[in-house]
């Protein structure tokens, strides 16, 4: 019984020697822990990376609306528009009506905005980005026509 373990030990040890040998379990078992052990870091990494893209999106997007807005303002006898009809929770985009002619911002995918004018004349503008999830916990950005156009 020994003599016939032996042989075969003989026998996988030159197979070994001839580069007849694969991989043990233990060799394959190390590289998927390295490998899972990469993926556990990317991962986590890329959606940082993916938040706070979306984040920049929905900032950027402000500033272009407010860009818009500002022309309104000019074109309607400096006077700023009423709210669209998509006001509460626009998305693709939000159309304000100056005067004769009207104004577009468009919207990048996921970013929401929402337009309010007070009985004064102060204009409020959020945005905020939600890469498709229902109430995804972005940064919202605000704008308030009354604080001179910086966007918080």
């Amino acid at each position: 019984m020994f003599d016939n373990l032996i042989a075969k030990y003989h026998d996988i040890k030159a197979k070994r020697e001839n580069g007849e040998g694969g991989f043990t379990l233990i060799e394959l078992l190390v590289v998927v822990v390295i490998i899972g052990i990469l993926i556990a870091i990317a991962i986590p990494l890329y959606l940082n990376y993916q938040k706070g893209a979306n984040d920049k999106s929905s900032q950027s997007d402000l500033r272009a609306a407010v860009s818009t807005l500002q022309q309104c303002y000019s074109e309607n006898s400096n006077s700023y528009p009423t709210a669209p009809a998509n006001a509460a929770d626009a998305t693709g985009s939000i159309t304000f009506t100056c005067g004769t002619t009207t104004e577009k911002a468009n919207l990048s995918d996921g970013t929401h905005l929402t337009y309010a004018k007070d009985g004064s004349g102060v204009v409020t503008m959020k945005s905020w980005n939600t890469d498709g999830k229902k109430d995804s916990s972005t940064n919202a950005y605000s704008y308030d026509s009354s604080a001179g156009g910086s966007i918080k």
